[in-house]
């Protein structure tokens, strides 16, 4: 659609060229005053739009990397506790991060990404109400307060995971760039018409900005598309978690 968008215009700005070709004396110049005027804005606009798109896609490998962590150390101290509620917690934190995997390959907004919400949230629910037995159990005792810390930081790092996948960049700019791309190009392409210029310019300026606009549209869709946000780490994470923990249970459990 982005490349039929530019192309179509730049087809057009040649037929119209073509068309008024016998004015050419009298509209050359005003023609190309407008065009280079709107190249240069247009040239603003892609350039806005791509570091706009470019922020929000490290945003969200930031995230992911950062939700990766916090569900490592979250499962590293939840080897501490004591049995059953180890177990048990360990069992709902592999869930878990299937369910962060599952995250990265649904669409944001859409009814499957609500779905693996909701089911990561009630696995929040569960792994919370067992750290708050474990600290129930022994209120004094190192280990259950810090693995309520680490679950704390983990919940709030989905959190922030789902706010950057669902931080797209506003429609009306990426609207306003096809527009701009499209009639700047069929200034061009009319302009070098007129001047009797050849298509292979037209062509690479078009393909060029076809090219820009993909970029931007892809960048902006971190689970389609060729350009996706990698969740490589949380794969790693989840390996090492199916693992034998590292740590053994406590023999007994902690004394007030």
């Amino acid at each position: 659609m982005l490349f039929g968008s530019v192309l179509g215009a730049t087809a057009l700005g040649v037929f119209v060229g073509h068309r008024v070709s016998h004015l050419s004396e009298s509209l050359r110049e005003p023609f190309g005053v407008l065009q280079a005027a709107m190249l240069g804005v247009v040239g603003l606009i892609l350039a806005f739009g791509l570091s706009l798109a470019v922020s929000r896609y490290e945003n969200r490998r930031a995230a992911i990397v950062h939700e990766t962590n916090t569900i490592g150390t979250t499962h590293l101290r939840a080897q501490t506790l004591p049995e059953p509620i180890r177990s048990r917690s360990l069992d709902l934190l592999v869930a878990y991060t299937e369910g962060a995997i599952e995250l990265s390959n649904v669409v944001p907004g859409s009814d499957d990404q609500s779905a693996v919400i909701a089911d990561q949230e009630g696995l929040h629910r569960q792994l919370w109400a067992l750290g708050g037995e474990a600290l129930d159990e022994a209120p004094n005792a190192s280990a259950p307060r810090l693995y309520i810390e680490t679950l704390n930081e983990m919940i709030d790092a989905q959190t922030t995971r789902v706010a950057a996948l669902n931080n797209q960049v506003p429609s009306a700019i990426l609207y306003l760039e096809i527009l701009g791309a499209s009639f700047a190009l069929a200034l061009l392409a009319t302009y070098l018409t007129l001047i009797g210029r050849g298509l292979a310019g037209i062509l690479a300026a078009a393909v060029l900005v076809g090219f820009l606009l993909l970029v931007t549209a892809d960048l902006d869709r971190p689970t389609r598309g060729l350009i996706q946000v990698p969740d490589t780490v949380l794969e790693d994470e989840l390996e090492s978690m199916r693992k034998p923990p590292a740590a053994a249970a406590p023999d007994v459990k902690p004394v007030d």
